[in-house]
């Protein structure tokens, strides 16, 4: 009996032995995994934040290093039908990127914004204010008339983003606006001075061939002694070219014929001439009311005779070369008034 309970006793002992041996070891295994496992996510999300922090720079790069130094053409575009490239650039401009910076030259569509501002209105009027100054732009019309109009040099922060630009007018107020650089194409400057130099050499070639057709059309041509015409007035059939095709001049047109000299009346279909240039001689209208009316000399018929008029019809005044050519053949003696 005391065998058997001495046995259970030392069971007993030994079974609580093992509980409090393993106890401690069973919670140390616990706190060890969830501290893995804590430590795992952090260095998951600290892997993960690198990862986005990598991309992030790699982006920033890519838009940094987009376009390389060198000059290209792109689009301008703003949110104003005011404010926009002159009509004879396609609504472009020339985009220059030198060093990482870029900027845009544009030339607008008159001379009536006087400066611009890369920012807000408010801001363009403190002091310190890095105001752009405007150049002064030649543009060409598709009809061959020529205009001066402000160009301005504008920093490009990026590209197909939108930025703000404000400008002022004549009337000294500031004004907001948004505006993008898109679609750059770089230039080839080899190509475009190649290109360049063709078209000169296919200019000049072209005004040679200019110059001597007329010449050659002036030959053709008579004279005033060639007419036989008596002193007189008569009326004769004359062609009005050059310009843009919408100027005409009432035909047939009077001449008077005094001596050695022959003076055509010439009426325009506009009041906007203000003077003509003949031979480089300088002629007035001779009426006040009414389409601008000249008296000018006649030196040859039956071929082209070069003149130049001055149009005040558009912002500023412009010169534009016109041909005249009086048709001998039609000429007639003026009816005499009854007086």
């Amino acid at each position: 009996m005391k065998k058997r309970s001495f046995t259970l006793l030392m069971s007993a002992l030994t079974i609580s032995a093992t509980l409090i041996g393993t106890s401690p070891v069973a919670a140390k295994t616990d706190t060890d995994t969830a501290t893995e496992e804590t430590t795992d996510k952090e260095e998951t999300t600290a892997k993960d934040a690198d990862s986005e922090n990598t991309d992030n720079k790699e982006t920033d790069a890519s838009k940094g290093d987009t376009l390389e130094d060198g000059t290209y053409t792109a689009e301008f575009d703003t949110d104003s039908g005011m404010f926009h490239v002159n009509e004879t650039n396609d609504g472009k401009g020339t985009l220059t990127v030198k060093d990482g910076k870029m900027t845009i030259h544009v030339s607008l569509a008159s001379k009536k914004i006087v400066n611009l501002f890369v920012g807000k209105a408010e801001d363009a009027q403190k002091d310190g204010a890095e105001i752009l100054e405007p150049t002064t732009d030649t543009v060409t019309y598709s009809d061959g008339m020529s205009e001066e109009v402000y160009g301005f040099d504008i920093p490009v922060p990026a590209i197909d983003e939108e930025f703000d630009v404000a400008l002022i007018g004549t009337k000294g107020k500031w004004y907001d606006h948004k505006v993008s650089v898109k679609n750059p194409v770089k230039s080839d400057d080899t190509d475009a001075k190649k290109d360049d130099k063709e078209n000169k050499d296919a200019d000049s070639k072209a005004d040679d061939t200019d110059k001597d057709a007329k010449d050659s059309k002036t030959s053709e041509g008579k004279t005033l002694a060639d007419l036989n015409l008596e002193d007189g007035d008569y009326t004769m059939d004359v062609t009005l070219t050059g310009g843009s095709g919408r100027a005409t001049i009432d035909s047939p047109a009077a001449i008077n014929v005094e001596g050695d000299k022959a003076t055509a009346t010439i009426v325009w279909s506009s009041p906007n001439y203000d003077y003509m240039l003949v031979d480089g001689e300088k002629y007035e209208p001779v009426n006040k009311d009414g389409n601008s009316t000249f008296e000018i000399p006649v030196s040859v018929f039956d071929a082209e005779m070069e003149v130049t008029a001055d149009t005040v019809a558009m912002s500023e005044p412009h010169e534009i070369d016109y041909t005249l050519n009086f048709d001998s053949t039609t000429a007639k003696e003026a009816e005499k008034t009854a007086k």
